[in-house]
């Protein structure tokens, strides 16, 4: 878990890979829902205004992914969950929650530099502000339940690497 920009997709990878599990990225496969269809034009909808896609869109998608065979081991997830209903509500409890902690002027920073068409600066405020509203009190709910493990995120990828691996293993 993380802000925009803070790491987690890069982090996310390297965990699945060295778990030798699939990594799976919500906002990736949710740009991946052709625009034609009724979830594309609704999700199209959310990202276009910088808004989170509601919780029943999420978890039905993610669900119907996760019926997969090759999900049966283990996986690394990231981009959801979003709100805590959507926390209350996943289809499965996860082993450990990782929180990259990165500074919003740095996600800025990050977000700016990679360019994508809904990386504008008003979208990126917006998504930020989000973020601490809905976000970030799931902190505290994985938290309480003794899941969640904080990173600095602040710092090279590969000392961030192996700071998640030595606190899961």
């Amino acid at each position: 878990m993380g802000p925009a920009g803070s790491g987690k997709t890069t982090q996310a990878e390297l965990l699945a890979e060295h778990l030798e599990v699939p990594h799976l990225d919500m906002g990736e496969m949710l740009r991946e829902i052709p625009e034609d269809t009724y979830f594309g034009k609704e999700v199209k909808e959310y990202v276009n205004k910088g808004e989170l896609i509601p919780d029943e869109i999420t978890t039905e998608l993610l669900k119907e992914r996760l019926s997969g065979f090759e999900y049966a081991n283990g996986f690394v997830l990231n981009g959801t969950p979003r709100t805590i209903k959507q926390a209350e509500i996943l289809p499965f409890n996860p082993d450990a929650v990782v929180y990259l902690r990165v500074s919003d002027d740095e996600n800025i920073k990050r977000l700016m530099l990679r360019q994508r068409p809904d990386d504008t600066p008003e979208l990126i405020k917006r998504r930020l502000e989000i973020y601490h509203q809905q976000t970030e009190p799931i902190l505290n709910f994985y938290r309480e339940r003794g899941k969640l493990i904080e990173i600095p995120g602040e710092r090279p990828v590969e000392v961030i690497s192996r700071d998640i691996n030595s606190k899961l293993i």
